[in-house]
């Protein structure tokens, strides 16, 4: 009788031990967060292909053409070219020096105004409100918003805040910046004259309400991984 019953024992092993192979573990949805959307909708899943971008900002009023600062980063290297006027600077931000702080502030606005859908997903230490539904303040449209707020250390601009307004494609169409968080806004401008480069989806022009202030990006390209 044992024989019998060490073939019975062998058999339940054998099966429990299949079925235990064949188990899947649970697969739990990994749904994509809003910041992770309205990046997206800009082509943010190409920025990892990244090797080089250039970009001139400039803010013109009225008939005046602004002095643009002129840029050519190398992200995977983490260098930075800067050309303004007679002035040219470059250096890497993980080694740069306090001959380099005023530049590299530049950059960091320049890039932020360049690349906000992106710095939604970049800058963590940021919080990202709940959306909201309501009324955009330039173009009096209903769009959804979301406010970005700094701490209020670190950077160089610590506690400022963005309120950021998207259609329902997750495309910023407006934003309102309030320095300091403060209540009242310090500049409303408008996200607009989108332009496409190698995946990427580029605001090239924010107008304030009047229509006589510009600021713009010119010169803009976007160099892929060969």
């Amino acid at each position: 009788m044992k024989p019998f019953f060490l073939s019975i024992i062998c058999l339940l092993l054998a099966f429990n031990c299949k079925s235990d192979q064949q188990k899947v573990p649970k697969q739990y949805d990994t749904e994509t967060s809003l910041v992770e959307k309205i990046a997206n909708a800009h082509g943010y899943k190409n920025w990892k292909n990244v090797s080089e971008i250039k970009f001139t900002f400039q803010v013109d009023r009225d008939t005046l053409k602004g002095n643009g600062r002129s840029w050519s980063w190398f992200p995977k290297k983490d260098k930075i070219k800067m050309t303004t006027g007679k002035t040219s600077v470059e250096y890497i931000r993980s080694k740069m020096d306090s001959s380099h702080v005023r530049a590299d502030r530049g950059f960091i606005n320049d890039k932020f105004w360049l690349l906000i859908p992106f710095q939604l997903v970049w800058d963590n230490s940021a919080e990202v409100s709940e959306p909201i539904f309501t009324v955009s303040p330039i173009n009096k449209k209903q769009l959804n918003m979301i406010t970005l707020t700094y701490p209020n250390e670190g950077g160089y601009t610590p506690g400022d805040a963005y309120d950021i307004f998207y259609d329902n494609d997750f495309i910023i169409r407006e934003w309102v910046f309030r320095k300091g968080n403060a209540k009242e806004p310090s500049l409303t401008t408008t996200f607009e004259n989108y332009q496409t480069y190698n995946g990427i989806k580029i605001a090239t022009d924010h107008k304030k309400a009047d229509g006589n202030w510009n600021l713009n990006f010119t010169d803009v390209s976007i160099t892929l991984d060969k």
